[in-house]
């Protein structure tokens, strides 16, 4: 969506091809709050263009041992 601010923002199902990831999931971490900047409209979301996509947060984190 352009014109709104100095951020361009994507769709959640945009957000999904873009991360490569379910839409259901893109939804999930809205719900989560997990997405920073993300804007509802309505029942729409609004993520700016430039947001990362969070971590998942069911596996290790990079860097940790599996001899635990």
């Amino acid at each position: 969506m352009k014109g709104v601010g100095a951020t361009d923002y994507i769709t959640a199902k945009q957000a999904a091809e873009k991360w490569d990831i379910s839409l259901r999931w893109v939804q999930t971490y809205l719900k989560d709050g997990r997405i920073e900047g993300a804007i509802r409209f309505g029942r729409a979301w609004m993520i700016p263009a430039d947001t990362k996509k969070p971590c998942d947060g069911r596996t290790k984190k990079q860097g940790e041992d599996n001899n635990e």
